[in-house]
């Protein structure tokens, strides 16, 4: 179902021991069109790490979020400004205001689910 989306994860940094360093490599290596975005920018596995979902080359059709529930707030303006209709919290990462403001905009939300394991990655 998601093999043929772009897919942006939100949290990524050149750290391995993070959940958003893991996700992102897993899901390169499983063949996913993915992006990832880092406030510190960096590189991962030969990929870039841009700053921000509005740097990236390509616009996503899922963001998965990786960060703390502020950083998540911060996601969802970006995705309504940039038009993104689909957003997937990992836990740790919801927050109440995220979701409220993202289903106002129309945005598809998945919370309380991990992405890699109802995606059978994990």
């Amino acid at each position: 179902m998601y093999k043929d989306k772009k897919i942006a994860v939100i949290g990524v940094n050149e750290n391995p021991e993070k959940y958003g360093y893991k996700i992102f490599k897993d899901l390169l290596a499983d063949g996913y069109d993915v992006r990832a975005v880092g406030v510190r920018g960096g590189n991962v596995a030969g990929q870039n790490i841009y700053k921000s979902l509005a740097e990236l080359p390509v616009k996503p059709d899922t963001v998965i979020t990786v960060v703390p529930p502020a950083g998540t707030d911060k996601t969802v303006d970006d995705c309504i400004n940039l038009g993104i209709k689909e957003i997937w919290m990992q836990p740790g990462s919801r927050s109440s205001e995220a979701i409220k403001k993202a289903k106002a905009a129309g945005i598809k939300v998945t919370e309380r689910r991990c992405f890699m394991i109802e995606c059978g990655l994990w």
